[in-house]
């Protein structure tokens, strides 16, 4: 297993251990935008506690899950994002309409897509959820 992209394998591990029903998952090396996507996830409910494990080396996350994640992913490349094209973004990610969250980063941190509209940022787009 190559670890080009930890973020990506972390989302894969989560949805890989979701299929199976397991109850939670460790997913390494850990990184602080993966903490940020990981903290997204859990404000909107798709996983439950997560924490930081620090094993003198790049650390790990220990994850809950709740079994209600179907798919999730990065997005290559990181596309830059503008408030009036989040509309596209999410027509192109997400299943359905209110189905689902884009996780943005943005020069503010890093939030959800109907965060970013509140706060009516742009920033690129990092991965999806549903």
């Amino acid at each position: 297993m190559t670890l080009l992209d930890p973020l990506a394998n972390a989302l894969s591990t989560i949805v890989e251990n979701e299929k199976r029903r397991k109850r939670e998952c460790l997913v390494c090396p850990a990184s602080k935008l993966m903490g940020h996507v990981l903290r997204v996830m859990q404000k909107n409910g798709y996983i439950g506690e997560f924490e930081y494990i620090d094993d003198g080396r790049a650390g790990k996350f220990k994850i809950q899950l709740l079994g209600r994640i179907n798919k999730c992913g990065v997005v290559k490349p990181r596309y830059s994002v503008k408030i009036d094209e989040l509309e596209f973004w999410e027509k192109r990610y997400l299943p359905s309409r209110d189905l689902g969250t884009l996780v943005i980063t943005t020069p503010q941190g890093v939030f959800s897509n109907k965060d970013a509209r509140e706060k009516n940022t742009s920033g690129s787009l990092v991965a999806y959820v549903y």
